[in-house]
């Protein structure tokens, strides 16, 4: 492997720990101030992470498409808001909702976290002039 190939490495390394951590700290406040009985922890993470990852796009979108700024991008789009963000605890989430007897809340869990994440994504992304 190249120096920048261990380099991106590093910068998932770090940018993961980063990322989790602030999950964690994030997804259990939310989750100690709402209780046990819908995930909303995970939605706000999910939502709150959202238009981050489309301002960053925005941003380094046509730099990562020619291969430039490719390390801040790692480091915080695959890095930090990839382990930020967490598309497994959602889908968990929603089937123990589903398998708990309660379907109608594992289907609002789907329908908000794909139009809150979707909307936020696309804000964050206009935002930086993504749109224009």
């Amino acid at each position: 492997m190249d120096e920048l190939g261990s380099l991106h490495i590093v910068a998932v390394f770090i940018g993961g720990a980063v990322g989790g951590a602030a999950r964690f700290a994030v997804s259990g406040f939310i989750e100690r101030l709402t209780g046990a009985g819908f995930p909303w922890g995970t939605l706000a993470v999910n939502v709150s992470g959202s238009p981050l990852v489309g301002a960053l796009a925005a941003l380094f979108i046509t730099e990562v498409a020619a291969g430039s700024h490719a390390l801040p991008w790692t480091l915080m789009v695959i890095g930090i808001l990839g382990s930020y963000t967490t598309v497994s605890s959602f889908s968990l989430q929603t089937l123990v909702l589903a398998r708990g007897g309660r379907p109608a809340a594992a289907l609002a869990n789907v329908l908000a976290s794909l139009g809150l994440c979707l909307a936020a994504a696309a804000a964050g992304f206009w935002l930086l002039g993504g749109f224009a």
